[in-house]
This record gives structure tokens, C-alpha cells and sequence, in this order.
């Protein structure tokens, strides 16, 4: 993911119950930020958290809502 001049970017979703801390990405010298996660099989509602703030994945599956209406990102893993 390419986020111009953030300081910090995280994943949040389903599959770290939203902690926003569990997951932090690494800014690479090519400008992305990057991060492994082992995500089971199935379909995944996550963000990301950019300076704090909430945004979707423009690469994503799909949008789909959470359990409180929001657009969440969506991820199908097979």
C-alpha cells in the first residue's frame, strides 16, 4: 500500500478483533507499507488505520459493513 507521507499506518479487521496496535506496517524504501499476517480461510472485514484515522483499501476484494453499518474493506482468502 502507498500512503504519501504518513507516520504510521496499521491493519485492523476481524482477524485481530480491531486491535489497533496489533498489526503495525513497515514503510519500505520504495515508498509501500508492508505487513505478514497469517489470515485464515474466509471472508474478512479489515481497515486500515492511517495517523489514526480509519480508511478502506482501494485494492481490496470488495466493501461489505460491519456489525455497525460502516464500509469496511473486504478480503477473501481461499
Amino acid at each position: 500500500m502507498y500512503i504519501g507521507q504518513a507516520e504510521s499506518v496499521y491493519v485492523i479487521g476481524d482477524f485481530n478483533d480491531w486491535d489497533p496496535t496489533a498489526h503495525p506496517m513497515k514503510h519500505h524504501v520504495d515508498g509501500a507499507w508492508r505487513v505478514n499476517i497469517p489470515i485464515p480461510h474466509g471472508h474478512h472485514h479489515y481497515m486500515f488505520l492511517v495517523d489514526g484515522k480509519a480508511i478502506l483499501d482501494p485494492r481490496s476484494h470488495g466493501i461489505a459493513r460491519n456489525e455497525r453499518n460502516e464500509k469496511v474493506s473486504l478480503l477473501a482468502v481461499s
